[in-house]
């Protein structure tokens, strides 16, 4: 009897997992399957499970965007931002982590609340201070951004990290003649690589999928494909379909990092949580 119960309560959470799973997924799915459809099939009632697909709307995409551009400004403004905010955020989390000050743990925390600031709070100031610098327009601008609010994220993940890693091995290293940079280098950022992955991995995904700063502190030659998406709202419809073919461009990308970093991501994560 108990084994019979235990696969029942097994299915029961396999299935509301499935159900779950299908309600998150399915504007995704619709999004992606309405990129193949014909202008004429897209609101059909009933709506069509069969269709002839159609690469018109990737035509259009080619024809009406400049779609290497878009990629490569949210490549640039994604990997330096990344670059910026672990370069500041890990030596941070560590400084952090190793102090002997009990009141490190409530600045840590401090960091983090930093990234919860709601974006539009944050937009006007550095819009003008950007533009008083020279900056607006340009990948920089957004970069700064993104490295100021991710880097906050960083040093309360790295401080997280470097907690969990054990000092033992810092301490023999230093006695053994190491420096203080030396023995962070070679010994301790080599035991927190997973944390570090799994840190940039975020970032990433916060500044590819940004839109609000990238909308209004870059240009036309300088905005990353998060801003294109809203060329396919016209005054009086939305190009559903063009939306669909630019949303594989923003998206698969994402996806696939996630694909090939997913080993390292979860191992971050559950060592994070011890």
């Amino acid at each position: 009897m108990r084994e019979a119960a235990a696969d029942r309560g097994l299915w029961a959470r396999r299935a509301a997992l499935v159900v779950i799973l299908a309600i998150a997924l399915f504007p995704i799915v619709w999004l992606f399957a309405t990129a193949y459809k014909p202008a004429r099939d897209i609101f059909t009632t009933p709506p069509q499970l069969f269709f002839e697909p159609t690469f018109a709307n990737f035509e259009n995409v080619f024809r009406l965007f400049d779609l290497w551009s878009l990629v490569k400004s949210s490549l640039i403004i994604s990997i330096g931002s990344t670059l910026l905010s672990l370069l500041l955020g890990v030596p941070a989390g560590y400084a952090l982590a190793r102090s002997k000050n009990p009141k490190a743990v409530w600045l840590a925390y401090f960091f983090l609340a930093i990234r919860t600031v709601p974006p539009v709070a944050t937009l006007i100031p550095f819009y003008l201070m950007m533009r008083d610098i020279g900056l607006l327009g340009t990948w920089w601008a957004v970069i700064l951004l993104n490295t100021a609010l991710n880097s906050a994220f960083v040093v309360w993940m790295m401080f997280s990290y470097f907690r969990a890693s054990p000092v033992s091995i810092e301490e023999a290293a230093l006695t053994d003649g190491s420096n203080d940079w030396s023995t962070f280098l070679f010994t301790a950022l080599p035991s927190v690589v997973p944390g570090i992955i799994a840190s940039a991995i975020f970032c990433i995904m916060f500044s590819w999928n940004d839109f609000l700063y990238s909308m209004f502190l870059t240009r036309a030659d300088s905005k990353p494909i998060s801003v294109a998406l809203l060329s396919a709202y016209g005054t009086k419809d939305i190009s559903w379909g063009t939306l669909g073919a630019l949303a594989h461009f923003s998206t698969l990308p994402i996806v696939l990092m996630m694909i090939l970093l997913n080993r390292y991501f979860v191992q971050g994560l559950t060592k994070s949580a011890h």
